[in-house]
């Protein structure tokens, strides 16, 4: 798990980073089985107050590895996030399947979570920032819900928190052509918390103020507010539904095909 995520705790404040610097901290199978254990650790850690989540070198995280993309374009498109025969309607974690638990369990935590994002926040990374309370965005940094160049659809629980975060037709016309979209924007629309030039100074002075508040206030906030949306399980679970009929499609792999060959997609009428 160090070779993907780190974690260190100091007064309360849980500093954890994302560690495949090389890789743009980029989802491979080992990055998801440790934000998972991460976050079921943090889950279980006595006297924790607040957690500040970021990533090592340019960028937060680039969406899932290319190398799992290449390894689709093999395979038929199957395995993104890690073992390929897994059935992502099977819900692994309460409500959630496993790839989803590595976003959703930042949400599930008892205590707040911070994102500090600089550089690029793409597909799968951008969904992990969405998993926390809040997104301190530095103001060259970037996102985009890049699913739609695959032939896919978001699905690590992302869904249903953008449908609490932003305007429905922001949300569909950013799903549906995957377009990048700067911090300014992202402010604009709602996913961003604030613009700082050091993000992660920012949310560590944020995740101090927190913890020095009353620890069970601050946990049944965190519940509170958790509470206010609608029930997430028919979404997560639709999420799924959905990605597992688009995996190894002929148009799916025809989009992963073209975007590894650099040329136009030749898609099939539908």
């Amino acid at each position: 798990m160090d070779d993907r995520v780190s974690v260190s705790i100091s007064e309360g404040v849980a500093d954890v980073r994302l560690v495949r610097a090389d890789k743009m901290n980029a989802l491979d199978a080992a990055m998801f089985e440790a934000l998972v254990a991460t976050s079921d650790r943090l889950s279980r850690e006595k006297g924790l107050r607040a957690v500040v989540l970021s990533g090592e070198g340019r960028s937060f995280c680039a969406g899932l590895d290319m190398g799992r993309f290449a390894a689709m374009k093999q395979s038929g498109g199957n395995g993104i996030a890690g073992n390929a025969t897994r059935d992502l309607t099977t819900r692994t974690h309460g409500l959630a399947n496993f790839p989803q638990q590595a976003v959703w369990g930042w949400r599930q935590l008892p205590v707040p979570v911070i994102a500090a994002i600089q550089g690029v926040a793409f597909g799968g990374g951008f969904q992990l920032a969405l998993g926390a309370d809040m997104r301190f965005l530095a103001p060259d940094a970037r996102m985009s819900i890049m699913e739609i160049k695959w032939g896919l659809v978001p699905d690590m629980a992302g869904t249903p928190i953008l449908a609490s975060l932003v305007r429905d037709d922001i949300l569909r016309e950013l799903t549906y052509t995957g377009r990048i979209f700067s911090a300014q924007e992202a402010l604009a629309y709602g996913l961003a918390t604030r613009i700082c030039d050091d993000p992660r100074a920012a949310a560590f002075e944020v995740a101090r103020e927190i913890a020095g508040k009353s620890p069970e206030a601050i946990r049944a906030a965190k519940r509170m507010l958790n509470n206010l949306s609608a029930d997430p399980g028919p979404a997560l679970l639709a999420e799924s539904v959905e990605q597992q009929k688009l995996l190894g499609s002929p148009n799916q792999t025809e989009a992963v095909r073209a975007n590894i060959e650099k040329r136009a997609p030749r898609f099939a009428d539908v």
